[in-house]
């Protein structure tokens, strides 16, 4: 247990064998020699102060303080602030240092200590964590991507754009194509928005991804719902709407947990469908056991399309509702006028009336004449 727990604080002067990828190796490398390559910047400022004083400054020593503090991690960085306090101490002494750049350099140092007190009480090291954050985005991201072996005359483009351009969003969607000819998606939209929702959003897109594809078409949101019920998460609810769609006949099966309904474009005649039959309980709500979630058929002809979204799309405090659908619906039409190319669901999303201050994704679903 000893041994473990003074790992983290022995890793830079011992680092771990290599596991074989090149990241990993490079990993171990910057370990090792970052706080080497920082003691002897701090030992040349020291050095400077002594023989060039009129030249070398204690302010130097901040960017070292800084890279310290951002890429190393227990006793490393702290090694490296005990160097930069002498080595300021000895410039001091040599040189007509003012009290405000001491007093900045101890400030630095103090700062960088709070964040590595607070990645510590996380478990991860600066670098680390950066890069885990970066792998769980691209997770999400991942959990969503449109498969590219459509089958010939269908198009799927999908949109999800976070409030305030924030890395995580409330919105996350989630996609499979393990059965062949039959697409699932589930888009969901987490009660609130940006990164104050982005832990639940992660968590949920996993736990989705595993029930989709692998869970009935009719079982899928009971699962869900059972899903957010365990958790116990306080604001841990979310609405849901699943579709699946068989892309050999166009036939399509829509169940909703209290999103907005989705809208069909019926190419004949020229008009917009709202799935209001798809109906249910937003999730995290009430047990499936107590819960209905009644779904919605109906087939993709030659033409037509399905059109999914998020409230942030079509709501605001300004606005009514049906604002806010005619809106979409307006660019949609333009949209569906032209031949199907990446970057519908993105003109569409652009007339959103909630703007960057709530989550927003669009998911258009395009059958060819």
């Amino acid at each position: 247990m000893v041994a473990l727990d003074l790992a983290p604080q022995l890793r830079w002067i011992a680092p771990a064998a290599p596991r074989g990828s090149a990241d990993q190796a490079t990993e171990h490398s910057l370990r090792r020699w970052l706080p080497i390559g920082l003691l002897a910047l701090v030992a040349l400022c020291a050095a400077g102060g002594i023989v060039w004083s009129d030249l070398v400054a204690g302010a130097s020593l901040v960017p070292i303080v800084v890279a310290a503090g951002l890429f190393l991690a227990g006793m490393a960085m702290y090694t490296v602030f005990a160097a930069a306090g002498l080595a300021l101490l000895v410039i001091s002494i040599h040189t007509d240092t003012p009290p405000m750049t001491l007093a900045a350099v101890a400030v630095v140092m103090m700062l960088m200590i709070a964040v590595e007190r607070r990645r510590h009480r996380m478990g991860i090291s600066g670098e680390a964590s950066a890069s885990m954050m970066v792998e769980l985005r691209d997770q999400v991201a991942e959990h969503g991507r449109i498969p590219h072996n459509l089958p010939q005359g269908w198009h799927v483009d999908s949109i999800i754009k976070a409030a305030h351009g924030e890395a995580f969003a409330g919105d996350f969607l989630v996609t499979s194509a393990e059965r062949e000819g039959l697409l699932e998606l589930v888009l969901v939209d987490v009660e609130g928005c940006g990164q104050r929702c982005g832990t639940r959003s992660l968590m949920m897109s996993g736990a989705f991804s595993g029930l989709l594809g692998s869970t009935a078409q009719e079982d899928f949101l009971p699962a869900a719902n059972s899903y957010l019920m365990r958790q116990g998460w306080p604001g841990g609810r979310a609405t849901a709407l699943h579709l699946a769609l068989d892309m050999q006949t166009g036939a399509y099966s829509l169940g909703s947990a209290g999103h907005p309904a989705a809208m069909h474009f019926h190419a004949g005649a020229g008009r917009w469908d709202a799935r209001h039959d798809a109906t249910g309980v937003m999730l995290g709500v009430v047990d499936s056991d107590l819960v209905t979630y009644e779904r919605a058929t109906g087939t993709l002809e030659r033409g037509d399309a399905l059109l999914l979204y998020t409230d942030g799309i079509i709501e605001s405090p300004t606005c009514d509702l049906s604002q806010g659908m005619d809106r979409i619906l307006g660019v949609a039409d333009r949209v569906l006028t032209a031949a199907p190319h990446a970057g519908e669901a993105a003109q569409i999303c652009q007339v959103a009336l909630a703007g960057e201050s709530d989550d927003r994704s669009v998911i258009v679903i395009r059958r060819d004449l």
